[in-house]
């Protein structure tokens, strides 16, 4: 058996929004839903694509995540906006705040958004490179389950809270950076449990704090609270940068949980038969409010080309920009993605579980 099956991408969307309207997603919604999902498989981020999409099944059905999004505007002025997302699917909740900070954006040269009560919406990516569209740049954070143990700590306390920003260039393609504030987020972990894969020892640390590459253990410790879990950008310590993951994971806590009013920190995903309570920052800047676009451009461009352009290290042939892997790949899976075979199968269950067949 292939390890990774190739399919169609116009396949695997209408399989995707037919499981979510079966579930009671609106068609329109699911359509936004399907497309960050995919998107992230497209462009290599296994860990936030299809392999979730389980994860937001079992959501639907046991009334956790609403099928209906219903985003209200709680507070507003030129520039900002507080949003609650009604508990719904997390990707329509940050494909439509995004769309109203864009609009008011556009209008007023700058834009940002608080979001509360919403759900695990995907890449981060994804939202923030929807101001590239219209020449912006873009903004996306959000806090997440309480999987990552501070430094000098035992328990995982706060979140993976990526964090992105994407920023035109011209000629060049955008600077896209989309990462979590941990050395990795929970579904890297999945993904090399799945294909039998040893994790490096600064990922995670055990129910004690020490260091492990023990998957499973983790994974499980998450999931019953036992202690230990993801380690910060950096790793344990302080001497290797570890408190600097640290305060990035708690910067993003506080533009998303605290300064929405939502939940922060231990207190998301509190028990599995209540919401989430995931919460959202995003932002947009018009770019010729300050200085002219293409002056902008050109000098992305020249910037870009100056690091692409630098003296490699011994046995390197190239150095890369944030996005640039990712533009890539999407490029050769714009029509067919390449999915693990253990993802497949489960798609084809969630398929059977309501009655529609996958097409692959």
């Amino acid at each position: 058996m292939e390890e990774y099956i190739g399919i169609k991408v116009d396949a695997l969307q209408q399989f995707t929004i037919n499981v979510f309207n079966k579930f009671g997603v609106p068609v329109e919604d699911a359509k936004i839903a399907a497309e960050v999902l995919i998107t992230a498989d497209q462009r290599g981020v296994g860990s936030h694509g299809l392999q979730r999409l389980k994860r937001y099944t079992n959501g639907l059905k046991t009334g956790v995540i609403k099928p209906i999004v219903d985003v209200k505007v709680l507070k507003e002025t030129p520039n900002t906006l507080l949003i609650s997302g009604g508990d719904g699917l997390g990707q329509v909740v940050g494909y439509k705040a995004m769309k109203l900070v864009i609009d008011k954006a556009l209008k007023n040269n700058i834009a940002f958004a608080a979001v509360r009560d919403s759900n695990h919406y995907g890449i981060a990516g994804y939202y923030s490179m929807m101001a590239l569209e219209h020449d912006l740049i873009g903004l996306s954070l959000t806090n997440a389950a309480p999987l990552v143990v501070p430094t000098h700590g035992k328990n995982a306390v706060m979140g993976t809270n990526p964090i992105s920003i994407a920023v035109p260039a011209g000629k060049e393609r955008p600077f896209v950076l989309d990462m979590a504030a941990s050395t990795v987020p929970r579904g890297k972990l999945e993904v090399y449990e799945r294909e039998g894969k040893i994790m490096p020892i600064t990922w995670a640390t055990d129910e004690l704090g020490n260091p492990t590459q023990n998957i499973p253990r983790v994974l499980a410790n998450l999931l019953d609270k036992k202690g230990g879990g993801l380690l910060p950008l950096g790793g344990a310590e302080e001497e290797s940068g570890g408190h600097k993951g640290y305060g990035l994971c708690l910067v993003v806590d506080i533009f998303s949980g605290v300064l929405s009013g939502s939940e922060f920190g231990p207190n998301l995903y509190a028990r599995k038969d209540i919401p989430a309570k995931v919460a959202h920052f995003f932002g947009a800047i018009k770019i010729d409010a300050f200085i002219e676009l293409a002056l902008f451009k050109s000098m992305m461009d020249e910037y870009i080309n100056i690091l692409k352009n630098s003296e490699k290290a011994a046995g390197k042939d190239r150095i890369f920009i944030h996005g640039e892997k990712e533009f890539e790949l999407y490029e050769q899976q714009k029509e067919e993605v390449r999915l693990y075979y253990k993802v497949v199968e489960e798609l084809r269950n969630i398929g059977e579980e309501v009655n529609i067949k996958a097409p692959f």
